[in-house]
């Protein structure tokens, strides 16, 4: 667009509150599937609203052996019944899976007849699942009755910012999982996530998750969190 502006008179939105792992943990341990592995995808993934609508199976690569993390790489965008790139170019950096959401995923693709391909999130006639409808039908009341507070999907993208910097992981490679631009020259080209120090935070966390009620697994015995 050409010769538009936003007025000044005009409000800045409020920013999007960041949930805490605590407040994912209660999240997962009501919500019924498909919703709680949405909510693992976006949690533990960081990724924008139109990125995970767009993920597709084709996408997913598991970890090749105990050793290593699988991927979710960002190719495409879902907006509406529209599908574009994602919002950069950096963006289309891979993004790491860390073994609780693997385990999710793996669990969700069963119940779906194990495809090979398409939207790991579906509707009934295969396209993109809207996941505000998703929230507004299947979410809503039931995290109302667990008294958890909903603060919209990009919640969770600043929720694993939030996260990560109370693990003590550097800005610097929160940024890279999250795949920001900045304004420095060197980080105006492809970064991708699969740097040492990004594999290291995203096993830091699921590290963390493990003695968290974020846990997916019912049987995993819950030490506590110490914040």
């Amino acid at each position: 667009m050409k010769l538009a502006e936003v007025p000044a008179f005009a409000q800045n939105s409020a920013e999007t509150k960041p949930y805490s792992l605590e407040e994912i943990g209660a999240m997962l341990k009501v919500l019924t599937e498909p919703s709680a592995t949405a909510v693992a995808t976006a949690a533990f993934t960081g990724l924008r609203l139109g990125e995970l609508r767009g993920l597709t199976w084709e996408s997913f690569e598991p970890a090749q052996d105990e050793e290593s993390l699988g991927w979710l790489n960002v190719t495409r965008s879902v907006w509406r019944s529209t599908v574009g790139d994602p919002k950069t170019a950096k963006s289309r950096a891979p993004v790491p899976v860390i073994p609780q959401l693997a385990q999710r995923l793996d669990a969700h693709r069963k119940r779906c007849g194990n495809p090979v391909g398409g939207p790991i999130f579906a509707n009934t006639v295969g396209h993109p699942l809207d996941l505000n409808a998703c929230y507004q039908r299947e979410m809503k009341d039931v995290l109302k009755r667990a008294g958890v507070s909903w603060h919209g999907w990009h919640g969770f993208r600043r929720g694993l910012a939030s996260n990560l910097n109370r693990l003590g992981v550097d800005d610097s490679v929160i940024q890279r999982i999250l795949r920001h631009s900045t304004v420095a020259t060197t980080q105006n080209h492809y970064i991708k996530t699969a740097s040492p120090d990004a594999i290291a935070a995203m096993k830091q966390s699921s590290e963390a998750l493990l003695c968290s009620t974020c846990a997916p697994d019912g049987d995993i015995k819950v030490k506590g969190y110490v914040q």
